[in-house]
């Protein structure tokens, strides 16, 4: 039984990043390492928490790992008049790259709603990225239907409902049973952590807003295939295959399709699986990152 405390998991967690500000917004980040630098786009309903053990990994291969709470999630400011639609991420994104050093360039992880915010990033500033890496999202964005779980969060009243039964226990049983395939492994209080760092300071409003402004427009959709269609940086996919709401089937073969890859790279995971597979995923992204330098 573990005897670390969520409170201490959180500030053990904030202790190990840092905050900068980005159009006023205060912004946390993770940073570790030194070398390329692969920047790392979490989803929903998590914050750069997930990518905190795959950041290390990335360390220990002798790269720069950087993840950055979005608004309205994490350790990261929530401000009412943020525009928290997927369009509005990503000029937010770009504005923190800069404000991070990163105008040379870096190299690209994404990962659930992180994909489409990332994917328009991209498309949007493709001189920037230097590889995409993208893990367990959804590219038809006409057409996506949120997993059953997340659905009641999109309706005024029963969203708010559905925020007030999310404690640690419920998060628990959701996460051990769409998360991770080995949950066993895990303390509870670092599962926990996850619930209170969504809460915060607001009680999770801005993550109903986040739930509530997904945008279906065939534009976007144009965008985010723009970004994996024969784009001017090499493109990977890495798949939770035990996922049951982005399952590998539907999901992950519509993103192997659109950015014509001839396979994807199945782990033993569920659709949170930096949090148990970082290691492995950071290996395969260390991969892609040594086939875009120079030959010495």
């Amino acid at each position: 039984m573990s005897t670390t405390t969520v409170d201490q998991i959180i500030a053990r967690h904030e202790a190990s990043g840092r905050y900068f500000d980005v159009d006023g917004v205060r912004t946390f980040a993770l940073d570790y390492g030194q070398g390329e630098p692969v920047l790392c786009l979490h989803g929903v309903p998590t914050s750069s928490y997930l990518f905190r053990k795959m950041l290390r990994s990335l360390e220990d291969l002798g790269l720069r790992g950087i993840a950055v709470d979005m608004p309205g999630l994490g350790l990261s400011d929530r401000p009412e008049d943020f525009d928290y639609t997927f369009r509005g991420f990503a000029r937010f994104l770009h504005r923190a790259t800069e404000a991070l050093g990163l105008q040379d360039g870096y190299h690209l992880v994404v990962h659930d709603i992180g994909g489409a915010i990332g994917l328009a990033l991209a498309a949007e500033h493709p001189d920037r990225i230097q590889s995409l890496t993208i893990l367990n999202m959804f590219i038809d964005v006409v057409n996506f239907k949120k997993p059953l779980p997340m659905r009641p969060f999109e309706m005024p009243l029963l969203g708010e409902a559905e925020l007030m039964t999310l404690q640690h226990p419920t998060w628990y049983l959701l996460f051990k049973a769409m998360g991770v395939s080995h949950i066993e492994d895990l303390p509870k209080e670092e599962v926990y952590a996850y619930v209170d760092l969504l809460k915060r300071t607001d009680g999770g409003k801005a993550f109903l807003k986040i739930m509530r402004h997904f945008d279906h427009s065939q534009e976007l959709q144009d965008l985010l295939r723009q970004a994996v269609d024969q784009p001017p940086y090499p493109v990977q996919a890495i798949w939770g295959a035990e996922d049951p709401a982005l399952d590998f089937e539907h999901f992950g073969k519509m993103v192997q399709q659109a950015a014509h890859l001839p396979q994807v790279h199945q782990l033993p995971s569920k659709h949170f699986f930096p949090e148990e597979m970082g290691p492995e995923i950071a290996r395969l992204v260390a991969g892609l990152v040594a086939r875009t330098q120079p030959a010495t």
